[in-house]
């Protein structure tokens, strides 16, 4: 067993509950301060990016009948999923183009999209990163775990970040053309993201998530500069 993380900062965080069977983490250091979920589900459940490997986590995970399936939505969220799949025994699903940063496990890998179970899938949005993916889980009028392809900004709307280290951003744009195209206002209602949840101000979600990618100025992302590295 891999030891667990001692860091007095984050170890006496209990995840906070979000929807009703649905838990966000603690921003996590070994992921950027990423932020990881859990769906809480009777068919098994589902945790989305690795949470900081500590004994809060893990005892919270275990009280609520452990893990069958950890997803990575990125190669930022990949953390200690390593040590998660051998503390609880879970199933990694990751896209397939950066499955070769796993290599000493086990994973389950897809190309365009993979179901869980009836309520629950991964998409493949390219962009961020070469296996960027989101997962959609159809309750409370469908919900979308983003990652990093998707983010708030600080008036809490959702927002694509390019960035120097963004993989392809014209990929990223068209894979948010997408999602637009596949879900509708009453199949997309919130969206959880793994990044910037800081400016949700503890809600851990974005309410009208399809209204407001709709209105998002393609022409103006399109021309978005990439950012000086300091």
């Amino acid at each position: 067993m891999y030891p667990l993380s001692n860091e007095p900062n984050q170890t006496l965080k209990l995840p906070r509950n979000v929807l009703d069977n649905i838990f966000a983490f603690p921003p996590n250091r070994d992921t950027l301060g990423g932020t990881a979920y859990l769906i809480v589900r009777n068919l098994g459940n589902i945790l989305i990016d690795s949470p900081l490997y500590d004994g809060t986590n893990l005892d919270f995970i275990k009280s609520k009948l452990g893990v069958r399936f950890l997803v990575i939505t990125h190669r930022e969220a990949i953390g200690k999923a390593v040590q998660w799949q051998q503390a609880l025994g879970c199933d990694i699903i990751i896209q397939e183009q950066e499955a070769y940063l796993l290599p000493e496990v086990k994973v389950t890998t897809f190309e365009q999209e993979f179901s869980l179970n009836p309520d629950s899938r991964l998409i493949w949005t390219p962009g961020h990163s070469p296996g960027s993916s989101c997962l959609y889980y159809s309750e409370f009028g469908g919900v979308l775990f983003t990652g990093r392809h998707i983010i708030p900004n600080k008036e809490e709307n959702p927002v694509l970040l390019r960035t120097p280290k963004t993989f392809h951003w014209r990929r990223q744009i068209n894979s948010l053309n997408s999602l637009t195209r596949e879900f509708t206002s009453h199949t997309l209602k919130y969206i959880c993201p793994g990044g910037n949840t800081g400016y949700l101000r503890g809600k851990y979600l974005i309410d009208k998530a399809y209204e407001h990618l709709i209105n998002l100025d393609i022409q103006e992302l399109i021309k978005t500069e990439v950012p000086s590295v300091n």
